[in-house]
């Protein structure tokens, strides 16, 4: 008899799954370890005026101390997520809380490029990586049935929009009213505050130990017979398939895409608001505005996975996103402009992994999962260090961001196209 807590997939296998209640539970605290770790992650960029005029550095040092943070981000995916699938979850998620913690405590005694570059550069991304999207996704897509990751990526990725659409405005108001002290100690206090729902959520997945994440993650099913065969095998095999795999790569190039666009905004959105003569809560309000429709655009994604090829859907975010800078380049620069840009950049802006997360799934399994994709994340953070890096550069010595709006725009056009050749099998429809 089977047992009501595992689905039979087309292959024969079985997948765990949880209860629905209890699956809706892990989603939730999902979501709420990703709305701290991304709230605090992506309100970096108010902080770097304040910060600028305090320690006297240059727009260009802060901006590589951030840039470095952004691919230090990157480079801990992985590691974090090896870590991880071979151990467990909790003991990576706790360290990340205590990271991200320490972070933002060391930046109050950052006065140089070098001692930022520790605290922004190091600290701070760390604590993230550990905490971030591929870690939370690969507890839970082994407890899901393929038809329902995609929806469930979407909702996970959902909470990291609130925590921006949250943290942005509470943060820019202490700014206003206690210096960037407050705010970083808002945010350090946050980060130690994740702690108990990431204990909840390893132990509603019975997680708590290393040694009780090995079952499930051995068990997924995968979407294909060579995926199946994959989920089996050990993780340097299976790393030497993935890099094997053109898909593979292709879906590398056109992340890459994502991380100089987010970086890029969230580093120098509020440099550009007040280029244009316009108050800071403008660019709190803005990219509060990205995370409030980020959620639509994560959720959507995550639904359009059920029905469509999660290529077409990543094909036309890129080119949509394409789009809309060129739209917002030759339009004036009034403050209702800057809310309607992060209004269309919200629906586009983190909007790419669920699709991209789900093609991993697709085509290798969820064994790995955290760390398959968590190699992708690497690559996106490569783009992310040149995008806030080219920000820093060009308001250096142009007084512009004009040519970065500009690259931005084709690195776009051209994740639209790679996407496409992508060997995703087709959606098998209820």
């Amino acid at each position: 008899m089977t047992n009501p807590s595992e689905n039979r997939s087309t292959h024969g296998q079985l997948t765990p799954t949880a209860p629905a209640s209890g699956l809706w539970v892990i989603i939730a605290l999902s979501s709420l370890v990703l709305m701290i770790t991304m709230g605090i992650r992506q309100t970096v960029g108010l902080f770097v005026h304040p910060l600028i005029s305090a320690t006297a550095m240059s727009i260009t040092e802060m901006s590589m101390a951030l840039a470095i943070g952004q691919l230090m981000w990157g480079v801990f995916q992985p590691i974090f997520g090896a870590w991880a699938d071979k151990k467990g979850p909790l003991p990576v998620l706790l360290t990340g809380a205590l990271l991200l913690a320490l972070g933002q405590i060391y930046t109050l005694q950052a006065g140089s490029f070098w001692s930022m570059t520790l605290a922004q550069g190091f600290l701070s991304p760390a604590g993230a990586a550990a905490g971030s999207f591929s870690i939370l996704i690969g507890i839970v897509a082994g407890r899901l049935p393929e038809d329902k990751r995609s929806v469930a990526s979407g909702i996970i990725n959902a909470g990291g929009s609130m925590g921006q659409f949250a943290f942005a405005p509470l943060v820019q108001t202490v700014i206003s009213l206690k210096g960037y002290t407050g705010g970083l100690l808002l945010l350090a206090v946050s980060a130690l505050a994740s702690i108990v729902p990431s204990w909840l959520l390893c132990r509603q997945t019975g997680m708590s130990r290393a040694s009780d994440s090995q079952p499930v993650g051995g068990m997924a099913h995968a979407a294909t017979s060579a995926a199946s065969h994959a989920s089996n095998e050990g993780l340097k095999q299976q790393l030497k398939a993935a890099f094997r795999n053109p898909s593979y790569l292709l879906l590398h190039a056109g992340f890459f895409t994502c991380g100089f666009h987010v970086a890029f905004l969230t580093t120098h959105l509020p440099g550009e608001v007040s280029l244009c003569g316009h108050e800071a809560s403008v660019s709190a309000i803005s990219l509060s505005l990205i995370g409030l429709c980020n959620i639509a655009g994560s959720i959507g994604a995550g639904i359009l996975g059920k029905y469509f090829r999660m290529k077409f859907i990543l094909s036309a975010l890129y080119a949509f996103r394409a789009l809309m800078i060129a739209v917002y380049l030759v339009s004036p620069k009034t403050e209702l402009t800057f809310y309607i840009f992060a209004v269309t950049t919200g629906l586009t802006w983190l909007a790419t992994v669920p699709p991209t997360a789900g093609i991993v799934g697709k085509l290798f399994g969820t064994r790995y999962l955290a760390t398959l994709f968590g190699l992708t994340l690497l690559t996106h953070q490569i783009g992310a260090f040149l995008g806030a890096w080219l920000g820093g550069v060009a308001l250096q010595y142009s007084g512009s961001l004009l040519w970065v709006w500009q690259v931005d725009i084709a690195l776009a056009l051209l994740a639209a196209l790679v996407n496409l050749p992508i060997k995703e099998a087709k959606v098998v429809r209820a």
